[in-house]
């Protein structure tokens, strides 16, 4: 039997058995970390590993090669200096990527500079055990990777730096990422496929057929005709 007290109900349902400060009824929530206030910017997302994860494994693929006179991605756009690859058909992991990323900021530690990043490591790959049977599937998934075609620039760097330590800081790097590459500066020409487009050679030098066409060897044979 419950206790009663001189209200005549019990405890649970007296109102003195009320609290005497009652819980508010709208709470204020804590703004969420990735909403930023007054900004149009977006988020930065991870650049060694997409935002979809790995729900639909991908194929293999090849590095993707300008034949169509694309000289897209081959020159610096934000900063001074760039690293390109020199290179052909690189599947380049993240965590060589990473490795490059880190060799070159504990390069310049101490130095006021921006480091830009130009790839995306967006390919999965997938891998089976040892001593596995052919057949049962692709696999699963061992780590990110990125398709780096010819020419292709990987990190871009802003600051104000002397161009002798920007060289060596991608030298490191370079020489712990797999592939080959070049050191580049801003103003730099484009470059199609391994062709750099400058001194006399022009794209529209680029996209003409190697072999003359019928009608351009025929008049190339005729003599040039000057008017009365």
């Amino acid at each position: 039997m419950k206790p009663r007290i001189s209200c005549g109900r019990p405890i649970s349902r007296c109102l003195f058995a009320r609290p005497l400060f009652p819980r508010p009824t709208h709470i204020p929530q804590q703004p969420l970390l990735t909403l930023r206030a007054f900004s149009s910017t977006p988020l930065a997302l991870d650049w060694l590993a997409p935002k979809r994860g790995h729900k639909t494994k991908s194929r293999k693929g090849r590095p993707r090669v300008p034949t169509g006179g694309s000289t897209r991605g081959t020159t610096v756009v934000w900063g001074d200096y760039g690293l390109r690859m020199r290179d052909h058909d690189r599947r380049v992991s993240a965590k060589s990527f990473q490795i490059g990323a880190e060799t070159i900021k504990k390069r310049l530690r101490g130095m006021k500079y921006k480091l830009f990043t130009r790839v995306c490591a967006n390919i999965g790959v997938y891998t089976s055990g040892n001593e596995v049977r052919m057949g049962k599937g692709k696999g699963s998934f061992d780590y990110w990777a990125s398709r780096v075609a010819v020419s292709k620039i990987i990190f871009e760097l802003k600051g104000e730096l002397h161009e002798q330590i920007v060289r060596d800081a991608f030298r490191l790097a370079a020489a712990k990422m797999p592939g080959l590459y070049e050191f580049v500066r801003k103003g730099d020409p484009p470059v199609m496929g391994i062709t750099k487009v400058g001194e006399g050679v022009t794209l529209e030098d680029m996209k003409r057929p190697r072999m003359l066409l019928p009608m351009e060897a025929t008049a190339a044979r005729l003599p040039a005709t000057t008017p009365p």
